[in-house]
């Protein structure tokens, strides 16, 4: 997305949200379990159960250390067909979605970590479904812009169409790109609120900061 206000350069800078009103409250609603935590059963890294079809998928990819990487992640998710495909589970998402959870900073996740996204990954897919309202099995840029306002979010056309097509492939939005889309858009809602000290729709930060957001 581009943000109006950054003239260049490393140091402090200015940005707006892209489409926002000036002044309005940066939402709070929509799906925001990889943020927010899982609050299910604890799980034990060293779990094991041959009738727990989650801890199936991870042991069947997790490496000696009891781990999985991004790419054993895509590996996972592909095999198990959340993605409604037969391609790939996009790689990308899994690094997100790896980076939200991973809390010691090894970019790898434990069977705990993975319990709490396979249960953010199935609330997703529900939300997928209900935004796919022709049942297409992708969601258009119609829906997009439906299930975004739901969610809080007030974005110009333009910026809507920057992100319809940084997402999708032909204007048609798969699974795992919705994902990456939403929670992308979530977690730089989070971390521009918290520099915009008078929700007037602007703020400053340093560009390492916005950085290291995106």
């Amino acid at each position: 997305m581009a943000y109006p206000g950054y003239g260049g350069g490393f140091g402090n800078f200015s940005i707006q949200v892209p489409g926002m009103q000036m002044g309005q409250p940066v939402p709070e609603t929509g799906p925001a379990i990889l943020l927010d935590g899982y609050s299910g059963p604890a799980y034990s890294d060293t779990y094991s159960s041959a009738g727990d079809s989650v801890y199936t998928y991870f042991s069947a990819v997790a490496g000696q250390d009891g781990e999985v990487d991004a790419e054993e992640l895509q590996r996972c998710l592909t095999q198990s067909g959340i993605n409604g495909t037969y391609s790939p589970f996009s790689l990308e998402t899994c690094r997100i979605m790896i980076a939200m959870l991973d809390r010691d900073h090894t970019g790898k996740m434990g069977f705990n970590a993975f319990k709490e996204l396979w249960a953010a990954l199935n609330a997703w897919k529900e939300n997928f479904m209900t935004v796919d309202q022709d049942g297409s099995g992708t969601v258009e840029h119609h829906e997009l812009r439906q299930a975004i306002g739901l969610m809080g979010y007030r974005l110009s056309p333009q910026t809507l169409t920057t992100i319809v097509k940084r997402y999708s492939k032909n204007g048609r939005i798969f699974f795992d790109d919705y994902v990456a889309c939403c929670v992308k858009l979530r977690a730089l809602t989070d971390f521009f609120r918290k520099r915009d000290h008078l929700q007037q729709g602007s703020a400053n930060f340093i560009y390492d900061d916005g950085t290291m957001a995106i």
